[in-house]
């Protein structure tokens, strides 16, 4: 699967408060797939397959789920955002792969609001878990992956594979500079620092947090993932899906965040209208 530019979004009123729905489908249908090159080169690396019991930590809307699922896997997502797992629900009930019948989950498919505390009866443990929200661009982002991994590994086969995804270095991320803009207003707002600010992504930030859930590096990646919008409000809405701008938008005002974004997005149009953003991220792979 290549990176493609989403189709063009209209809205009424670009700068009205969006409720959660709105914000996941815009994950969903414009942002999350800018992603999908990483999933495909860790799928392809981890021949991910038939065999393959896969728990998927953070699953978003469920892209990831989905390309796993059509190679055969055995798959179960984690998510605290019960709009974005709704969304996930509606992906996997399309009946990719094998037909589960009108409005229900693909049987290969789980989908939870948290971490389960055994595998259920009668199923074998996984032999693959996935970190794929990519840490390393805002402050924090990292302080809850290593125990909801301390407390997924048990589920896992001894030796399981662990994927752990980051940010590459700013200077290959051209959406670096874009991220910026939210510390950069919440600075100015002289808000209080709630640690989710931007910042750049460090070297070792996938082996520190592998160190912390106990896990052993084997093998690292990196893959090139451009972020592609149809124009420049769609890539505004796509940004601001991810929550990267959440402490802006409070520290300031949503039309405020939404301008400054836009204009930091000047220098990626293309004369045909459409954004295009060059960035590089980085996979370990682990061994539980």
């Amino acid at each position: 699967m290549t990176p493609t530019l989403v189709r063009h979004h209209r809205y009424a009123d670009s700068s009205a408060p969006v409720d959660t729905g709105t914000r996941a489908r815009d994950w969903a249908e414009i942002q999350e797939r800018m992603l999908a090159p990483l999933y495909e080169a860790v799928y392809e690396r981890l021949e991910v397959g038939g065999g393959t019991r896969m728990l998927s930590l953070g699953c978003g809307s469920g892209l990831a789920l989905l390309i796993a699922a059509s190679r055969g896997a055995r798959v179960t997502g984690v998510d605290t955002d019960r709009e974005r797992l709704a969304l996930a629900r509606e992906r996997l009930a399309s009946g990719q792969g094998q037909d589960p019948g009108p409005g229900r989950t693909d049987p290969r498919a789980r989908l939870l609001d948290g971490i389960p505390a055994a595998v259920p009866d009668g199923e074998a443990p996984y032999n693959l878990l996935t970190a794929f929200q990519p840490i390393g661009c805002a402050a924090g982002d990292s302080e809850g992956l290593a125990p909801a991994l301390a407390s997924a590994v048990p589920l896992a086969v001894r030796g399981a594979t662990v994927v752990l995804a980051g940010w590459g270095p700013p200077e290959r991320c051209a959406t670096a500079p874009v991220l910026r803009v939210a510390a950069r207003l919440t600075e100015s707002a002289r808000a209080p620092r709630s640690g989710s600010g931007w910042r750049p992504a460090l070297r070792d930030d996938l082996e520190e947090v592998a160190a912390r859930a106990g896990l052993k590096p084997d093998g690292s990646g990196r893959v090139s993932c451009p972020f592609g919008y149809a124009d420049v409000d769609s890539a505004v809405r796509g940004l601001l899906s991810t929550g990267l701008f959440d402490t802006a938008i409070r520290a300031t005002d949503r039309t405020q965040v939404e301008k400054e974004v836009a204009e930091a997005l000047h220098p990626h149009l293309r004369p045909d209208g459409t954004v295009w953003m060059p960035n590089v991220f980085r996979y370990l792979v682990c061994v539980s």
